[in-house]
């Protein structure tokens, strides 16, 4: 499957809009519901399950914002094309490893999507940019709404949707946000935010959600729970606590810029150097350079690389898009010179750029 295409279509959700100053990478409401019409999916049979499709995919043709959108039957693509699906956030992990009948069907710009047949029937979710939690709670909740015209939704009057896992039950609204956090980090004080989360029923993933890892210092913070809570509620307490976890990653840069200033800009400087000129570049050495830059627009230092084009690079550089790009699997040692060379030309086409706006 020539995936080139649709790596050439960057997502909405990377513009580096409403960014609050370069830490707020995007938003993410999601919604968990299942047909009371089939078995939940770990009673469904493949039957059961194709039949959900069926059913999703009918209902989406009535939806004003789904009508044209892209599908993708999930048995038919390939591992490389999988991981890209879950590189660009459309997918969980778990949809790609999962076995049966299953899908995914989302709009041009990638800010709506539909996970079919994950941990539940549907996982409605609409991703933005930066900071706009509310407006993508609304546009997860219009979508909700305009498929519950036509699916008749698993509901129990007293303790609202059902869903496979009981912590998604109620209201089935799980709200993330992906901020970059370095300065907490560097002074391990992350440990203690993470406790401090929890005991207010938040919970801290990795950049991939649940059961992945953090890469260059982005965390993704959600609810906990959804039962008990309206909407509302939970998009209102969530967007007051990245509030003050933005406050206090400027806190801790501030703090950074006075002890050490030297060392700092020294990081960033140099983590540009090397990115524009290195010959291989891993994975894992490229997001933590790429997190120096983040850092260095963040504090003023580095306003020549934007927030936009450090997302855009992210997501370029991951392993599944660079084998798309090239269109076929890349052993790690290739992927990494790969990654490397991509680097440089998009950074010397930045510079290019920047001295042709001078002139």
């Amino acid at each position: 499957m020539d995936l080139r295409p649709l790596i050439s279509n960057m997502p909405r959700w990377l513009s580096g809009a409403a960014d609050a100053e370069g830490m707020v990478v995007s938003c993410r409401a999601r919604l968990a519901r299942n047909l009371s019409t089939q078995p939940f999916m770990p009673k469904a049979s493949e039957a059961d399950q194709a039949q959900v499709i069926i059913q999703v995919l009918e209902a989406a043709q009535r939806s004003s914002q789904l009508r044209a959108a892209t599908f993708f039957q999930m048995n038919s693509l390939d591992g490389v094309a999988s991981r890209l699906l879950v590189e660009r956030r459309l997918i969980s992990p778990a949809l790609a490893e999962g076995k049966g009948q299953r899908g995914v069907l989302f709009s041009q710009d990638e800010s709506l999507s539909i996970m079919i047949n994950e941990e539940d029937h549907l996982r409605i979710q609409a991703i933005l940019p930066g900071m706009k939690l509310a407006e993508a709670w609304s546009q997860a909740n219009t979508l909700d709404d305009e498929l519950g015209a036509s699916l008749e939704y698993a509901h129990e009057s007293r303790w609202g949707y059902l869903t496979a896992c009981p912590t998604n039950t109620g209201t089935g609204l799980r709200l993330s946000v992906l901020i970059h956090l370095p300065a907490l980090v560097l002074a391990e004080d992350m440990e203690r935010v993470m406790r401090a989360l929890a005991q207010m029923a938040f919970t801290v993933r990795g950049f991939y959600g649940e059961g992945t890892n953090a890469l260059g210092n982005l965390f993704q913070i959600s609810n906990q729970t959804t039962l008990g809570r309206s909407e509302e509620e939970i998009v209102a307490s969530l967007s007051r606590l990245i509030g003050q976890l933005v406050e206090y990653e400027k806190d801790a840069q501030e703090t950074l810029l006075a002890e050490a200033r030297s060392q700092i800009e020294d990081k960033i400087w140099r983590a540009y150097g090397i990115l524009a000129h290195a010959r291989i570049l891993t994975s894992q050495e490229f997001m933590n350079m790429l997190s120096a830059l983040r850092l260095g627009y963040t504090l003023g230092l580095l306003k020549e690389v934007p927030a936009s084009f450090m997302n855009h690079l992210m997501i370029l550089t991951q392993p599944s898009h660079l084998q798309a790009g090239a269109g076929r699997v890349l052993e790690p040692e290739e992927r990494d010179v790969r990654r490397a060379e991509l680097v440089r030309q998009r950074l010397a086409e930045l510079e290019a750029a920047r001295g042709a706006g001078a002139a």
